[in-house]
């Protein structure tokens, strides 16, 4: 018998304990993901477009002010997306056309690649612009370039005559061209002209000096600067550069000098001699500059190097020569970037893919797994797929089993087999798994063999391909069982079976002198020792306050011994009901579970007046904002009223003293002959006598609605307009007395 110390964690405990076990399993699990990581980039699955991609071209093309609403089609995104696997293309309408003629050429082009059909609703409209382009004498080299890209696939009306003006203009600005997108959409619209009409003149007589003229740009490295005032070089530039080199080369109305073609190619060794590598074979440029071009990273300046490099190849007359490998390392790394989520990186994605799926360079084919999860109760075939980066049929060829590694071994087993092929779904498989295959996770290594020996110039296959597979299986759980054992001699009191696939409802009683034991076994489908993930063991008290343990194990046993003795500072001597909870889960584990068993009644001792108290629970946040408990609130009654006659008497009095005010001004015969005539001092004893009566209107408010700080705030001005105003009158008629009694 074993005894596996607890590894327990306490809901807001606060000891040396816990932070030490916090600090183990950190460790522990910073193991575990290092571990995992290099697995994963050990060994990565890529797959072609897929109709991810399709659904995310509808979603980032869309208007600016619109929404899919005005896409013409019927149905939802999805079910549009869905009908793609039954036809041949998808509809859709221009609906979604951006105002930028570059906006608008990136999301036609991302449409036709992943084979989205345009219907000609608004074909009108935007043909129109491109003809008030092409047409304006003052459009900008890049508009034009632009104009000409989306008329190309829009096959917009456009007659000799506007292609026959255009093309001298195109010619003087290859000639007196200072950088290199001056060259990229000057030669790049020569081309354009070239394909949709072919009586046009754009033939270059002195492609040789434009040729060095690009050249003189590039850098030792294989990079181009974007012009010779600018030093700083580009990897997206010397993209861009390899495509206007092709361009000139096919302008030229001579054949190129031989020279420069082999300074080209040498520049294209060296620019591939800068890729960086990933751990799953993926290589990439590693961009991060903003240029004149706008902000370059990895995938794009990846993107324009290989449009580059293909767009050469297929103008050259001799072959590059270029590494399988690496065209391969570069398709990888755009199909790993998965679904981008921006418009530009979607086009940079598929343009540079489009590039790859035709091209005399060497045509990439992935490897891919319809799923890298297979279960041995469901006797799941290994299925493996390939195709082109588009997702084209590749040709004929087998796919080998080579190897089998399992995670945390650097064994191997050596397989070679070959996989059967299902002409019906193009799928290559496996009719079953090797016998020694049990639950768990494997690298499986695979080869792809080329029957047709021309093909193998032509395709790139990479050698061996690693893919993660992760065999699941259902775990035998047996001699389930726990006991209360006595803490002295360890003799068990009470022991209760437990049925871990079904319910369980055990009563269990203990004190602080007994222990807790928990014991099973986990087996495999080959009989095979399996450690899951997670193993733990939940105790609950009734006030909230939870306690955790990890289930140690020595090969198939699985057990766990609580000395409630050396525990109850942890469970802050907390008796009474104690509910059981045990957690089983594993990836590879079909039936992993989370099982209540029951509950075990503590008698702890007392705590002590200095011990640890139960950490506060946490109040849930949803339970402030509910519903708060009624508030039945009784108003007191109003008291008792006088009479009204009474009220009515108390206003006569307080009125007597204003009637007798008035008898007064009569018995003292008042009057206004000392009102002063003069129009200045009238007008100042008028104020004066408004001003007294606005106080007086002021005191009534204070009564009736308005408080003391604004009653204040409004005399304090009044006051002060009463004071200049009653000054004034005051000193006329103190004056006009003095000049009465001097008369």
């Amino acid at each position: 018998m074993f005894h596996t110390p607890p590894l327990v964690f306490s809901t807001g405990a606060d000891s040396q304990s816990s932070s030490s076990l916090i600090s183990r399993m950190a460790k522990v699990l910073g193991y575990l993901v290092l571990a995992l990581s290099a697995l994963i980039c050990e060994a990565a699955i890529f797959k072609p477009i897929s109709d991810s991609h399709r659904s995310a071209a509808l979603e980032l093309f869309t208007p600016a002010h619109g929404s899919l609403s005005s896409l013409s089609f019927s149905g939802s995104k999805v079910e549009m997306v869905r009908a793609c696997d039954d036809v041949e293309v998808c509809d859709v309408g221009y609906g979604w056309i951006q105002e930028s003629l570059e906006e608008t050429y990136e999301a036609l082009r991302t449409f036709e690649v992943l084979g989205i059909k345009k219907q000609p609703d608004q074909r009108a409209a935007t043909c129109a612009t491109v003809v008030d382009t092409l047409s304006s004498p003052t459009s900008a080299l890049k508009d034009l370039f632009l104009a000409l890209r989306v008329n190309g696939l829009l096959n917009c009306e456009l007659n000799k005559k506007t292609f026959a003006g255009i093309a001298p203009r195109l010619k003087d600005a290859v000639k007196s061209a200072s950088s290199l997108l001056d060259y990229y959409y000057s030669v790049g619209s020569l081309v354009l002209i070239k394909g949709l009409n072919s009586d046009v003149d754009v033939h270059l007589e002195s492609a040789d000096s434009v040729v060095r003229a690009i050249k003189a740009l590039s850098q030792s490295d294989g990079r181009w600067r974007y012009s010779s005032n600018n030093p700083k070089s580009s990897t997206y530039a010397a993209g861009i550069a390899l495509e206007s080199l092709a361009g000139v080369i096919s302008l030229a109305s001579s054949e190129i000098d031989q020279s420069l073609i082999s300074m080209v190619k040498n520049d294209i060794s060296k620019l591939l001699d800068g890729l960086e590598k990933y751990d799953d074979g993926a290589y990439y440029f590693d961009e991060k500059l903003a240029d004149a071009h706008g902000h370059q990273g990895p995938l794009s300046a990846s993107s324009a190097v290989v449009r580059g490099i293909t767009a050469f190849a297929a103008v050259s007359a001799e072959n590059l020569n270029l590494p399988g490998d690496k065209i391969l390392g570069l398709a990888r790394f755009l199909l790993g970037a998965g679904v981008p989520g921006n418009a530009k990186d979607l086009y940079y994605q598929i343009e540079a893919l489009a590039s790859l799926e035709n091209n005399r360079v060497s045509i990439p084919l992935i490897l891919s797994l319809p799923t890298s999860v297979l279960s041995l109760t469901r006797k799941d075939q290994l299925k493996v797929s390939v195709n082109t980066v588009l997702g084209a049929t590749a040709p004929s060829l087998t796919v080998k089993l080579k190897q089998i590694f399992s995670s945390g071994s650097k064994d191997a087993s050596v397989i070679d087999q070959d996989l059967k092929f299902d002409h019906k779904n193009a799928v290559h498989y496996l009719d079953a798994l090797p016998k020694d295959i049990d639950v768990g996770s494997y690298i499986f290594t695979f080869e792809i063999v080329l029957h047709d020996s021309e093909h193998k110039m032509i395709y790139a296959t990479g050698g061996r391909t690693k893919a993660p597979i992760y065999v699941t299986g259902v775990i035998k759980v047996d001699n389930a069982e726990i006991s209360v054992l006595d803490s002295d001699l360890g003799n068990i009191e009470t022991r209760k079976k437990l049925d871990l696939a079904g319910k369980n409802s055990i009563s269990l009683s203990a004190n602080h002198l007994q222990k807790l034991r928990l014991s099973f076994q986990l087996t495999s489908p080959l009989g095979h020792a399996l450690k899951p993930h997670q193993a733990f063991l939940k105790l609950s008290h009734e006030s909230k306050v939870e306690h955790i343990f990890v289930v140690g194990n020595s090969g198939k046993q699985f057990e766990i011994i609580l000395d409630f003795l050396g525990l109850v500072e942890q469970f802050f001597y907390l008796s009474g009901r104690y509910d059981i909870q045990l957690t089983v889960g594993d990836a590879v584990m079909e039936n992993s579970f989370l099982q209540p068993l029951g509950s075990v009644t503590l008698d702890l001792p007392e705590a002590p007046e200095k011990a640890a108290r139960p950490p506060p629970q946490a109040v849930d946040p949803s339970s402030r904002f509910g519903p708060k408990a009624e508030i039945a609130h009784i108003f007191r009654a109003p008291e008792k009223r006088p009479p009204s006659n009474l009220s009515y008497a108390f206003l006569a009095l307080v009125l007597v003293p204003f009637v007798g005010f008035l008898v007064g001004l009569l018995r003292l015969r008042v009057n206004l002959k000392n009102f002063p005539t003069a129009s200045a001092p009238a007008a100042f004893a008028i104020l004066f006598h408004l001003a007294i009566a606005a106080v007086l209107l002021l005191y009534s408010l204070f009564w009736l609605k308005l408080n003391l700080f604004t009653t204040l705030k409004a005399l304090g001005f009044l006051g002060t307009f009463l004071l200049f105003v009653g000054h004034r009158t005051l000193s006329h008629l103190a004056s006009t007395s003095a000049k009465l009694k001097s008369a």
